[in-house]
């Protein structure tokens, strides 16, 4: 049997965030509601991972997909309770407390790593010691002081999270981040608070004590801790146990305690849609499209009425002309199918998971199968995890750049810096003109195309765009009647790729000339194997 319940509906709008960077000690929980009791036809087992969407069916089952985003999405907590014991044998499987001791060997770190904290009156006490994490001392922590540890984004050590988030982050397109949180029976973590993104509640061993309350910033874009004088009465509290799941949106108020005289409860939070709502969206395009308009519009280059910068208040003239110009603006983008500049795009690419593989991942780094040819029938592969964008010439800084089309994928992004917010990550991709927009817009809306049907001037265009995207391993041949032949260029290109006796890598952007053949620009970084 499994029971759904629901929580009333939180009045809210929108407002997201990312993911929080290690240090921050956050733990994000769920919540309880009005009851609702659902017969199902047997519980669900293990998760579906045929593909994104049947992934997150599995993971809410038995709630559809539709009814979640109809009723529960962005405006009010859901909790699923299971009696199903295979799904909780699979849910403790994912993280456990025993898993610390070899986590601690292979070297993590206070603040990066993990956080230890207990909520002591009200307040969050935090127990970092400094450096390098040792299990004995981390373990003694949990026993003696009651501390609760926050492993930070686990899922740069455990394959299964990986699993599970690189195929969320496909489903959502949104970083999907985690943390788990080990707490020892009679202790509370962190006082109550609420987070700036969307949270799924897996509860993974023990029981754990769930307390909701109103939110006081609906669909809230900051982390905030309350006191408990100013959130009032728990509008619902449940008891989650192994293989159950809490979903809360963001500004959800919440505290979570192990109740006494039981075993201590581990569970993971996963949360998405920091800085992922309609705001942030709008501020991300709307600076391309102003300058976009300028260059065709003199009215939007001419300069604002002096001493305008120095007035208390905008005058009604310059209101005025501000409501036009985004009513112009408005005009412009309506009906409109042109790729706009989007750095959100970018930067979510840039930062995810890689696609989840076993063994060495080589066909993420290097293109097999047989070069395409302008007689080839190709097909993007990876599409999950390939952006489109435009954005001006990087490689030139004068007024006069042209647009680019950039092609950024995440095949190649290092699993280990995932949601770190480290410096070090890089972006992976191409860029071509402007011109080569339409065909590759063909490329992605069709499950395969043949090249020489490719809207590109010349069969040398088509030839050279299909063989760059080839070489990114971003496109396979669709054709099964064609021997496997590789060209001298063809091995010579998986040869670079390679790098040279493996000791070596690039990092690329390219820019392919229409004029000529593909022009590589390879950036030679020295790496230790």
């Amino acid at each position: 049997m499994v029971c759904v319940s629901s929580l009333l509906c939180l009045e809210g709008r929108t407002m997201p965030k990312k993911a929080k960077p290690a240090g921050t000690g956050k733990e994000e929980g769920p919540v309880p509601g009005k009851q609702l009791k659902m017969e199902a036809a047997g519980g669900p087992s293990t998760l579906n991972f045929s593909c994104p969407r049947g992934l997150f069916e599995s993971l809410i089952s038995p709630i559809k997909t539709e009814t979640f985003f109809k009723e529960f999405w962005e405006q009010k907590p859901l909790i699923i309770q299971r009696d199903d014991p295979a799904l909780a044998t699979y849910y403790q499987s994912l993280f456990k407390l025993s898993d610390l001791k070899s986590l601690c060997s292979r070297g993590v770190y206070y603040g990066r790593d993990i956080n230890v904290c207990r909520c002591v009156n009200g307040k969050k006490k935090v127990l970092n010691k400094d450096g390098k994490v040792h299990f004995l001392q981390l373990r003694k922590d949990f026993d003696h002081k009651r501390a609760t540890i926050q492993f930070h984004q686990p899922q740069r050590f455990k394959d299964e999270l990986w699993k599970i988030q690189e195929k969320l982050e496909c489903y959502f397109g949104s970083l999907v981040g985690s943390n788990v949180y080990m707490t020892p029976a009679g202790s509370q973590g962190l006082p109550p608070h609420y987070d700036d993104v969307e949270v799924f509640v897996l509860q993974l061993e023990g029981e754990k004590h769930w307390r909701l309350y109103h939110p006081t910033v609906p669909l809230a874009r900051q982390y905030s801790v309350e006191a408990e004088d100013r959130i009032g009465r728990p509008t619902h509290e449940v008891m989650l146990k192994p293989g159950d799941l809490l979903y809360f949106p963001r500004g959800t108020i919440h505290q979570a305690d192990t109740p006494p005289g039981l075993a201590h409860s581990t569970h993971v939070t996963i949360s998405t849609y920091q800085n992922n709502s309609w705001g942030d969206f709008l501020l991300d395009t709307i600076s391309g499209l102003v300058m976009d308009t300028a260059k065709e519009d003199m009215e939007f280059r001419a300069g604002i009425p002096r001493q305008l910068l120095l007035q208390v208040e905008t005058a009604a003239v310059g209101t005025r002309r501000l409501s036009g110009f985004l009513r112009k603006l408005a005009d412009r983008l309506e009906g409109t199918d042109v790729l706009l500049s989007s750095d959100m795009k970018k930067d979510f690419v840039m930062n995810r998971l890689p696609p989840y593989y076993e063994g060495d991942g080589a066909e993420l780094s290097t293109p097999g199968g047989q070069v395409p040819r302008l007689d080839s029938v190709v097909r993007l592969q990876f599409k999950d995890h390939v952006i489109l964008t435009v954005g001006p010439d990087q490689s030139r800084s004068d007024e006069t750049q042209d647009k680019m089309v950039y092609v950024y994928h995440s095949l190649k992004n290092r699993r280990e810096l995932h949601m770190m917010g480290n410096e070090e990550t890089e972006c992976h991709g191409l860029r071509f003109p402007l011109s080569h927009v339409d065909a590759l817009k063909q490329i992605w809306n069709s499950s395969a195309i043949s090249v020489k049907d490719l809207k590109l001037t010349t069969d040398e265009e088509k030839e050279s765009l299909v063989l760059s995207l080839w070489t990114e391993c971003l496109i396979q041949l669709h054709n099964h009647f064609h021997k496997l032949l590789v060209s001298p260029l063809g091995r010579l290109i998986c040869h670079l790729q390679s790098g040279l006796n493996g000791t070596q890598s690039f990092n690329r952007l390219s820019y392919y000339s229409p004029q000529t053949r593909p022009y590589y620009d390879l950036k030679w970084k020295n790496e230790e194997v």
